[in-house]
Parts: structure tokens; sequence; C-alpha cells
């Protein structure tokens, strides 16, 4: 039966009474799988740990700098290690350090979270913030955007095109 409509037939269920089988076309079953697998590998994201280093006696605008550097790491859905690091006499003052990495962590809320507090390790204050989005869902929503302006862009380059078509015929 399965000869005479050209497909294959397959036991689903050998352990079962009585075994069950399904006409099926075997090639394109395997071949709609190994898509399955390879899309399900293409939308799986790695988590990566971005460093960003302080020193305790930063500037305002270098601190303005490092500050977007972690808010546009935790937008695309990157945990962020902080690290602050004490030269000399720097070490004798390490509150000084956790204020910082508290004042970090207060401006950069509405991207992600501090995942561990300061801690000291050696001549360094290290605190690490997790993203409060994951990177696929980050990764889908830059797609979005690019999208959406892709289509902007072919839209406002259209309405030109038929503004300078309508001025030719208009001479």
């Amino acid at each position: 039966m399965a000869q005479e409509i050209d497909l294959d037939l397959v036991e689903v269920s050998p352990g079962s009474e009585p075994p069950v089988c399904k006409l099926m076309d075997f090639g394109k079953f395997k071949y709609e799988a190994a898509q399955k697998i390879r899309e399900a590998r293409k939308n799986q994201t790695n988590t990566v740990i971005k460093t960003v280093r302080f020193g305790l006696k930063i500037d305002d605008h270098d601190y303005g700098t490092k500050k977007g550097q972690i808010e546009r790491f935790l937008k695309a859905g990157d945990k962020v290690k902080v690290m602050v690091q004490f030269r000399g006499r720097e070490q004798s003052r390490p509150e000084m350090g956790v204020k910082l990495l508290q004042k970090v962590a207060e401006e950069v809320t509405e991207f992600g979270s501090v995942e561990s507090s300061p801690s000291a390790d050696g001549r360094t204050l290290v605190m690490v913030i997790a993203p409060l989005r994951n990177k696929a869902e980050a990764k889908a929503e830059a797609k979005r955007l690019a999208d959406k302006q892709a289509k902007a862009s072919k839209s406002v380059t259209s309405t030109d095109e038929t503004k300078d078509s309508a001025a030719e015929t208009a001479e």
C-alpha cells in the first residue's frame, strides 16, 4: 500500500500491542527534523560577561562614558562585571569604592539588577550586574527595530520617488 502512493511505512511505537505504523515520506521527515534543530541552534545565545573598570578618582565625564557602556551591554543582554581598582593609599578607603559601585548600581537599575554585591578581591572591588532581559529577547527586539527602520526608509524613498515623478510629469 505504501509503495503504491510512493511513501514509506514507518514504525512509530514498536513496543505497543499491536505495533503502530505510519505512512509518511521519511526523507522529508528527517529533513524537517534537521531544520528544526538548526533553527533552535540559531536562536540559542550565550550570555557573555563584559568587564568595566573604574578608578577610585574617576572624572564625571569618564564616569558617564563608562556608565553608558554598562547600559549598552545590559541592553544587549550581557552581564557586566564592574571593577574598582585601588592604587596606593586608596586601599585604606574601600568604603569609597563601595559607594561608587552602589552609585553605578542605582543609575542602571532600569537596565539590570545587582547579581552579586560588591566584594573585595585583593586590590579591587568587584560587583556583577545582570540584565533584566535575556540575550535572546534583546536580539529579537534589535532585529524588530532594524526591520522597522528598514521599512521606514523604504517608504521614505518611495514617497520621494513619487514626488520626483510627479514633478517630472508636471514639467
